[in-house]
C-alpha cells in the first residue's frame, strides 16, 4: 500500500459493465518529503479506482496490483489500484 494525491479525475467514454458505480481518480505517489509536506520529486500518476469520494489534494492510500481486486472477492474487478482509505492526518517522524 503507498500514500498518494489525487491531482484529478479521469473519464471514461467506455468501460467495463464490473466497474460501474465508481469514479476514477489521478494520483500520484507521494515521497517522504511529500509527506512532510514540502516541496518533493513526483512520480508518474496512475489510475485508481475510487468507491470512497477522493477529491483533489486529498490524501489517500493505494492499493495495487493484484490486492486491488480482492476486496471485492468473491466478484473479480478488472482494476489495477483501488482507494482503500481516505487520510485526514499523515504524521511523519
Amino acid at each position: 500500500m503507498r500514500i498518494m494525491e489525487c491531482i484529478g479525475r479521469v473519464t471514461l467514454s467506455k468501460m467495463n459493465p464490473l466497474i460501474q458505480g465508481a469514479s476514477w481518480r489521478l494520483a500520484v505517489p507521494l515521497m517522504q518529503d511529500g509527506l512532510k509536506g514540502k516541496p518533493s520529486g513526483r512520480a508518474e500518476p496512475i489510475v485508481i479506482f475510487d468507491e470512497l469520494g477522493a477529491t483533489d489534494g486529498t490524501l489517500i492510500a493505494v492499493t495495487e496490483s493484484a490486492e486491488a481486486s480482492a476486496p471485492f472477492y468473491p466478484d473479480s474487478k478488472p482494476i489495477d489500484a483501488y482507494n482503500a482509505a481516505i487520510l485526514d492526518v499523515v504524521s511523519v517522524d
